[in-house]
């Protein structure tokens, strides 16, 4: 069985020996063309004077095109068409492309495009979500609001009752590979665009829409990305199209790569969040109910900031049933960078939400923290212990599938908890400056794109006649894995060797009308439709081998490389050649769409996720009060990842997910200045975790169960889940504070070391 193998990423030695061809490293054909844009320098305002004499006369500059030239439509926008590739004369936020240079190289064009001369109009930028609020500066006509209950008369009868706000900050994708595209014109005026991109189809879409084209005369190719993270699922659009545009324009190849200072100035982030809270509890911590208010940042142009915002409601309960509440949700536009798809896609700022509310009622009521969630857990249904115990969300889906309290119960037993909460105690009460904290924070994620009709994926399988294997799928490979997991479906499915399976670039032209590689189902949705498509060719070749060997195709086996007939067994390639020389079809598609999965966003009911995905994490810190300098000690994450696919695969993408996380949550820190320029612009500025920031201890173990819906193999999606289990390092860092004072520590994010020195003095006077 080729599943359930812990194989290494199909790219590992390409990647370590440097031999991994990105989209920069496509060989380029003679006389490719090189672009930059010119950038905005302000953040609201018009464009009263464009004076580009010196770009054009710049050394190797070929042509420079503003939004007058363009062909058809001016608009990159992933959404509601509100975002022009070209500034149209209205300035919206610091990096806005205002022109684009097209320079015989990379260097040239972006010497040139510093040369314009430009003069404004200047408004008074909308920068923080209290501008907003002020401006009524909104991307719907009001907040939209989700509930559960009567949640007025569960607060007013509870026994005890909180409030509080938490700021949440932003985050730069950072992905290794900047941004990048490569247009290559063909005859006919089609073009063929390689791109580094998690969504070739809308890059094809907005292609096709800003040459004035059908859609099939594009076509988008990405082999790999070196990391995306949510942040290529629609910044590449700018890229593709203007090197798209640029291309019909002069005929020749273009080209196009942010430099890191530009990648990070022009393009989205995760959206930041002020969080406030109202909840209800008793003596023992059980919630009454929890009214929460979320302040969306949403930068200049809608993008996906609906969704996201949406999905952060979305797991505002995390994994706690909760009796009453209400999500109120102000989805709020600002002059700064457009926010952006983040891994997670909001849910982990709704999830940090209710765990900020757990942490404060246990420090209100004195109590454990891990007890007050205890309590509050969904009950437990599924397969672990047979029972069908029914949680319901604020939004209407019953929980059938929980495991988290068994999943816990054995990580607090693994992780050796209740001893080290102890431990933690006496280090406190004998060390005044050193101060260490523990905390054990649950995940419960929901999976599926919440967007119903982009629950499917198309898959192409050729089988070859010596019985080599070539496939192709929608979704696109950014260093998770995704390739390998299901190439040993495809294995597994014909019972051969996952080496004889290829499976080459994602292509527009192969797999038609796919959906972005994010919302964690890649492996759930493409390795599916790869299924399909290997039992339909399957099953072809099982009848022509029955008819061959007079049997029937029920007792052809498939396995070990090699098919057995009745009481003969031949080798998986002659199988094959049997079957091309009987002209038997050796080439199939494969669809998949999610079932049962159906969502009113705007009633806020419904079932937008097909299932859960769950895990823990424990994690131990000490902090410097004097300096705020500080380490992660140990952590030790127990993860659902249903029947994994392959375990070395799932488990890398846990550690990664939770340094990711923690780093977000602990040092990573976007500054924007009063002008609406961001100041934290490149590596020197915006500090990112690096191998010395992960836990001195880092434990990653598997939880041992099935999924109980049916997905590839009852596997569950492993990409977003894991980041949230940062959130146990931001708990573990307030937890080393509250013994600097009585007063709850109330800790913002990211929680850098200024921020926890800051808040040590504020508790200690």
């Amino acid at each position: 069985m080729s599943v359930a193998k812990p194989l290494p990423h199909d790219a590992a030695k390409l990647h370590v020996t440097g031999m991994a061809r990105y989209t920069d490293d496509v060989p380029t054909p003679k006389g490719t063309l090189h672009l930059a844009f010119g950038l905005s320098s302000i953040a609201k305002g018009r464009i009263t004077s464009l004076d580009l004499t010196d770009v054009r006369a710049a050394e190797g500059v070929v042509r420079v095109f503003t939004a007058e030239a363009l062909p058809a439509a001016n608009d990159v926008s992933p959404s509601i068409h509100d975002e022009p590739l070209l500034s149209d004369g209205a300035i919206h936020y610091v990096g806005q492309p205002i022109f684009c240079v097209i320079a015989t190289s990379h260097l040239a064009a972006r010497k040139a495009a510093r040369l314009a001369k430009v003069e404004y109009e200047q408004d008074t930028p909308i920068l923080t979500v209290d501008d907003a609020l002020a401006a009524n500066s909104r991307f719907e006509d009001g907040p939209r609001v989700y509930a559960k209950g009567d949640i007025e008369t569960a607060l007013e009868i509870a026994p005890h009752r909180l409030q509080g706000t938490l700021e949440l900050g932003g985050q730069e994708h950072f992905y290794l590979e900047g941004q990048a595209a490569l247009a290559l014109p063909q005859d006919n005026g089609d073009m063929v665009v390689h791109a580094s991109t998690q969504h070739p189809t809308e890059i094809q879409h907005k292609v096709a829409e800003g040459l004035g084209v059908p859609f099939h005369a594009v076509r988008v190719e990405v082999r790999r990305m070196g990391g995306g993270f949510g942040g290529k699922e629609s910044q590449g659009n700018a890229l593709a199209g203007a090197c798209a545009i640029a291309a019909q324009m002069t005929g020749k190849p273009c080209k196009m790569r942010y430099d890191r200072d530009d990648d990070m100035v022009i393009t989205g982030k995760r959206h930041d969040f002020r969080i406030s809270y109202d909840v209800g509890f008793d003596d023992n911590g059980r919630l009454t109910g929890v009214d929460f208010t979320h302040l969306v940042r949403c930068g200049w142009a809608q993008d996906l900031s609906l969704p996201v915002a949406d999905r952060a409601m979305l797991h505002a309960d995390n994994a706690y049933d909760l009796p009453a509440a209400r999500i109120t949700s102000h989805r709020l536009k600002t002059n700064t960078q457009s926010a952006t798809a983040f891994r997670g896609f909001g849910g982990p700022q709704g999830l940090v939400g209710i765990e900020r509310v757990m942490d404060h009622i246990a420090h209100h009521l004195a109590l454990d923290p891990l007890e007050v969630r205890r309590r509050n857990f969904y009950p437990s249904g599924g397969s672990i212990s047979g029972k069908m115990k029914v949680g319901v969300t604020p939004y209407g889906m019953e929980v059938t599938d929980s495991v988290i309290a068994e999943l816990v119960d054995q990580l607090v037993e693994q992780s050796d908890y209740a001893a080290r909460r102890a431990s933690v105690a006496e280090w406190n009460a004998s060390n005044p400056i050193l101060k260490k904290g523990i905390a054990l924070t649950p995940v419960k994620f929901g999976i599926s794109f919440t967007l119903t009709h982009l629950n499917q994926a198309g898959a192409l399988v050729h089988v070859y006649s010596d019985g080599s294997i070539h496939m192709n799928h929608g979704g696109t490979e950014m260093g998770q894995g995704l390739f390998q997991k299901v190439a040993q479906v495809a294995a597994d499915r014909f019972g051969i060797d996952v080496g004889a399976v290829k499976i080459t670039a994602t292509d527009t032209g192969k797999v038609p009308n796919t959906s972005a590689t994010a919302a964690s189902s890649g492996s759930d949705l493409n390795g599916m439709a790869v299924k399909v498509a290997c039992d339909t060719i399957r099953d072809r070749m099982a009848e022509h081998l029955a008819e061959l060997y007079q049997t029937t195709p029920q007792k052809i086996v498939f396995a070990d490389g090699q098919v057995q007939v009745g009481a003969e067994s031949i080798p998986f390639g002659h199988a094959a050649q049997l079957c091309y020389e009987g002209r038997v079809s050796l080439s199939s598609t494969g669809f998949y769409k999610t079932p049962e999965v159906a969502w009113d966003r705007i009633k806020g009911q419904g079932r937008p996720f097909y299932y859960f995905a769950y895990g823990a994490a424990v994690s131990e810190v000490v902090v410097d009060t004097l300096s705020g300098e500080n380490r992660i000690l140990r952590t030790d994450i127990l993860h659902d990842a249903g029947s994994s696919l392959n375990p070395a695969l799932d488990i890398g993408q846990i550690e990664g997910g939770f340094v990711q996380g923690a780093g977000w949550l602990t040092m990573e820190e976007l500054v924007w200045d009063d002008a609406g320029r961001l100041r934290t612009h490149a590596p020197s500025t915006y500090k990112i975790p690096a191998v010395a920031d992960r836990p001195e201890v880092f434990n990653v173990h598997l939880f041992d169960n099935v999924n109980a819906s049916e997905t590839i193999y009852r596997s569950k999606a492993v990409g977003e889940p894991p980041f949230m289990h940062g959130t146990s390092v931001f708990l573990a860092l307030s937890h080393a504070l509250s013994d600097c004072g009585a007063e709850y520590p109330a800790l913002d994010a990211p929680a850098t070391p200024e921020r926890l020195m800051m808040t040590a003095d504020r508790l200690a006077q």
